[in-house]
């Protein structure tokens, strides 16, 4: 059972029950048959999951609806997953969301304009370089080159995916964040440096698990004075962008959690801070929490630090294990939570009317310059 209070439903007022809904969305779906697939993130609500045609992470969804032959694409999940599916499918399928409020706090973080002046602020304060400068910026660099390699998470923009792939860089997944670093740096080059957005503590994580220290990296906040003495010494710059469910998760918590259970286990995402990380028995994608918990003993005690839907329902399906939501109180993502059955329901009745509704459309130019980074991730 999980410490964590049951979410409390989010009923609508003035419409029908969340039975009503599951009814219509039960009935849309078998009038449009293979055309549509219906894609739910892992942080969804089970009155949506119960309705997918396919869950996992953001990455693994996209994969599987540029995979896919259905005509439309119902992602349900937040802004920056649908751009990544429209920008992998063909240009015949048809990417909505329920509702388009869905967003994400951390990928707005980082804007494109403010990315925008970072970079050049440090090609021009540091005397580093543009990879594109390069004839073939996929090589190697030397000992003696002084390259800025952008990296950006799954989480953000098409905008930013489309400047990372103009400038040479690459996308990652909190899978293979580590490996994707590696090559950067080696495209970076001996005094070259490396910027990374908009998670910094994904990106923290994964460089001191690459041996790297604290003052191998700097935070870039565009709102601050910057440092440029101590930012010519680090490695890595990384943005102040944070995930606010992660951010929630404290020593403290896993603190608590061992002293009810010395024998718990603990395995936390790796946007949570630090420290966190450092406390936890393992960390990694939600994905890995997954079969982290499927693969624990039966009878274990396993204390989760990420979203309680995806808590909650590995709760549920390992009844033989106890799996706990760190957090003591409910940590939804409101953004996620913004995914109700009766958008799902409205968002399928209008597929069926033929009704151009909530529809997540990225530009030629976008597309091209975000798929080779999203390229350049995948050789990796």
């Amino acid at each position: 059972m999980s410490l964590g209070l049951p979410l409390a439903s989010c009923s609508i007022e003035g419409e029908d029950s969340d039975e009503a809904y599951a009814d219509r969305i039960r009935e849309a779906k078998e009038k449009l048959g293979n055309r549509v697939m219906i894609l739910g993130h892992h942080y969804q609500r089970d009155s949506i999951v119960e309705h997918a045609d396919a869950t996992g992470d953001s990455f693994r969804l996209s994969k599987m609806a540029a995979d896919s032959t259905a005509e439309h694409i119902v992602f349900c999940g937040v802004h920056f997953m649908a751009e990544s599916a429209d920008i992998l499918t063909n240009d015949q399928q048809i990417v909505s969301m329920p509702t388009t409020r869905a967003g994400c706090s951390m990928a707005d973080m980082a804007n494109l304009p403010d990315v925008e002046e970072c970079w050049h602020s440090l090609i021009e304060e540091l005397d580093l370089r543009d990879p594109i400068s390069r004839e073939n910026p996929d090589l190697p660099a030397s000992e003696d080159d002084n390259f800025l390699v952008p990296v950006t998470y799954m989480n953000s923009s098409a905008a930013l995916k489309a400047f990372v792939g103009r400038h040479g860089g690459i996308v990652c997944t909190s899978t293979n964040a580590k490996g994707v670093l590696e090559w950067a740096l080696t495209r970076a080059g001996g005094f070259g440096k490396v910027l990374f957005f908009p998670d910094q503590h994904l990106g923290r994580n994964t460089a001191f698990k690459m041996g790297f220290q604290s003052e191998d990296m700097v935070v870039w906040n565009p709102r601050e004075i910057q440092n440029f003495e101590q930012i010519n010494l680090a490695r890595f710059v990384l943005w102040h962008g944070f995930c606010s469910v992660h951010q929630r998760f404290t020593v403290d918590q896993i603190n608590r959690l061992r002293e009810s259970f010395p024998d718990a286990l603990v395995v936390v995402h790796p946007e949570c801070d630090r420290k966190v990380v450092q406390a936890a028995d393992a960390d990694g994608s939600t994905d890995f929490i997954r079969c982290y918990c499927a693969d624990a003993p039966s009878g274990s005690v396993i204390g989760v630090g990420t979203e309680i839907n995806l808590v909650q329902r590995l709760d549920s399906q390992y009844s033989d294990k106890e799996i706990h939501c760190l957090d003591d109180s409910v940590c939804p993502c409101s953004t996620m939570y913004m995914i109700h059955p009766k958008f799902l329901a409205e968002q399928l009745e209008s597929i069926i009317k033929g009704e151009k509704r909530n529809i997540i459309s990225i530009d030629e130019q976008t597309s091209t310059d975000a798929i080779k980074a999203l390229n350049r991730m995948l050789e990796v």
